[in-house]
């Protein structure tokens, strides 16, 4: 018989936080002309999957995007609703999912190697993700939209995984002393 896993009281505090989280930092955002914002969601989403896992963090993830999706204002620049979904940075959000399961599963690897490695495709995959439905949606081939969309936010956004990676041990630390580890 397959376990049954439930879901404790305390990672279900913790994944509804970093849902929070997950929304403050998306507010950090500076418009620019392409019409995809420099913001913080990268830097949340890789924290969320560092610390709460896979399973948690893809979860607190997809809260976060269904909470937009049914209007509350959580997306950057207090935007929401399904016109940002399927908007031009809309594939960036579903490339978050990917993104957090695969930084999530990076976080139990033993060697920081496969970590990295895994961050790096995660954060690789939500690129890509966020490429093509910017081409959907915009009508430009694949070199314009990644110039547009996603070119200038590379570097900051590794930065942001790795930052996120520095931050998630320290949160870490802090809930293994306060005994509020979550079930990864």
């Amino acid at each position: 018989m397959k376990k049954e896993q439930k879901l404790s009281v305390r990672s279900a505090a913790l994944t509804g936080m970093f849902v929070a989280v997950l929304a403050v930092l998306s507010q950090l955002s500076i418009p620019l002309p392409s019409g995809v914002p420099i913001t913080l969601q990268t830097f949340a989403v890789a924290l969320t999957a560092y610390v709460l896992g896979p399973r948690l963090g893809t979860a607190a993830t997809a809260v976060y995007i269904l909470l937009g999706a049914v209007g509350l204002p959580v997306y950057a620049n207090f935007s929401s609703g399904i016109g940002v979904l399927l908007g031009m940075t809309g594939g960036f959000l579903w490339g978050f999912l990917v993104m957090a399961a695969l930084c999530g599963l990076g976080v139990r690897q033993k060697k920081k190697v496969f970590l990295a490695a895994l961050s790096a495709a995660g954060l690789a995959a939500c690129h890509l993700i966020g490429i093509l439905w910017f081409m959907k949606v915009t009508g430009t081939g694949f070199v314009q939209a990644a110039l547009a969309a996603s070119v200038p936010y590379l570097i900051k956004d590794a930065v942001s995984v790795a930052a996120a990676w520095v931050a998630a041990q320290a949160i870490q630390r802090a809930l293994a002393a306060a005994s509020l580890t979550p079930e990864v």
